[in-house]
């Protein structure tokens, strides 16, 4: 098992893990660092690592950011309006990140309340679920599949109703790579791209660690990938590598990064 999973949602945004059940979690999973990077929305604490029931939880942030033709360049301007992820560790809150993450956050609600009212109105079903600050179209997947008048699953409600060109998708607000690189780098001790090969492009998306501190090596993609391309990434642009799981359950240490690794980075609580 990993020594550190750098990559964990909780219900703060669209996972199922409550905080205050990831010391335990990690502990099933023979995990001692865990890093919490939840989408677009701050941890409820401002110190960048805490220590809680003897494991050490790392302050993070998973945030989407669109890349603009200016930035593509560096790719050969194939990723012009690509979205992909950042991971930002160690966050200690500033004001600039703050407005941003509420703006987000805004989007996210009037987002979700319009995807629900076309859901609604296209199934003739209430789904009465929550939208508060976090909410994503997983938790919209969720609701479908458990409803007792549809015949969706989870899978089959981003498939065929939500998911991007789907009839009931709503697109939202994305910040720039411009701007949520400079904001989360004046917060972060460590920003990094997130899971490399699963954008369309992945030469292009790796172009874009030019201007980053790390990119995401180790992450359970559920096919082969040629990780050549990230390590090449790396060499040339001297980045750090982070690794983690992704998970949007409660079980921890699918990928990650072993005691040494972890320590390269150099995120601690001083």
């Amino acid at each position: 098992m990993p020594y550190a999973d750098l990559h964990v949602h909780t219900t703060r945004s669209d996972g199922s893990l409550e905080r205050a059940a990831v010391p335990e979690a990690a502990r099933r999973a023979g995990v001692e660092v865990v890093a919490l990077t939840d989408h677009d929305r701050l941890q409820p604490v401002s110190e960048p690592i805490v220590e809680r029931e003897g494991v050490t939880i790392v302050n993070g942030i998973e945030l989407r950011v669109e890349v603009d033709a200016e930035t593509a360049d560096r790719g050969d301007g194939r990723l012009d309006g690509q979205r992909v992820d950042l991971l930002g560790y160690g966050v200690e809150p500033t004001p600039a990140l703050e407005e941003l993450v509420d703006a987000i956050q805004t989007n996210r609600i009037e987002r979700g309340r319009a995807i629900v009212e076309r859901v609604e109105d296209r199934l003739g079903i209430d789904l009465d679920v929550p939208i508060d600050e976090g909410f994503g179209r997983p938790h919209v997947a969720r609701a479908i599949d458990v409803h007792p008048d549809t015949d969706y699953d989870y899978e089959g409600a981003f498939d065929d109703l939500i998911g991007n060109g789907d009839p009931c998708f709503v697109p939202r607000e994305i910040p720039s790579f411009e701007r949520g690189q400079r904001v989360l780098s004046d917060a972060c001790s460590l920003v990094s791209l997130a899971h490399p090969l699963r954008y369309p492009d992945p030469e292009s998306a790796l172009a874009l660690t030019a201007d980053l501190d790390a990119v995401e090596l180790w992450y359970p993609y559920d096919r082969d990938v040629d990780r050549g391309i990230v390590e090449r990434a790396i060499d040339r642009h001297d980045l750090l590598a982070t690794g983690g799981s992704d998970a949007h359950e409660d079980v921890l240490g699918v990928a990650g990064l072993t005691r040494d690794a972890y320590e390269r980075l150099g995120l601690s609580a001083e």
